[in-house]
């Protein structure tokens, strides 16, 4: 019991980390939060946005690849 859940930390930890340099280097990525699907609305003192299309992509996007590594 205590072997599986260190693993699963150590897993955790792992992908924590894989996310948080996706993030650092999502700016350089221009297309990322400014597609079309993207809700953006702006009035005076106010600002709400957000990314739906490209929350949908990347959702697609980690579906295939967790699919594509569970099969291993």
């Amino acid at each position: 019991m205590r072997l599986l859940l260190g693993k699963a930390l150590i897993v955790g930890g792992i992908l924590l980390a894989i996310m948080g340099g996706l993030v650092l280097l999502s700016d350089r990525i221009p297309w990322l939060g400014k597609l079309p699907g993207d809700i953006h609305i702006k009035r005076d003192g106010f600002s709400f946005y957000f990314p739906l299309a490209t929350c949908i992509i990347i959702s697609i996007i980690l579906t295939l690849l967790f699919r594509l590594l569970g099969r291993r």
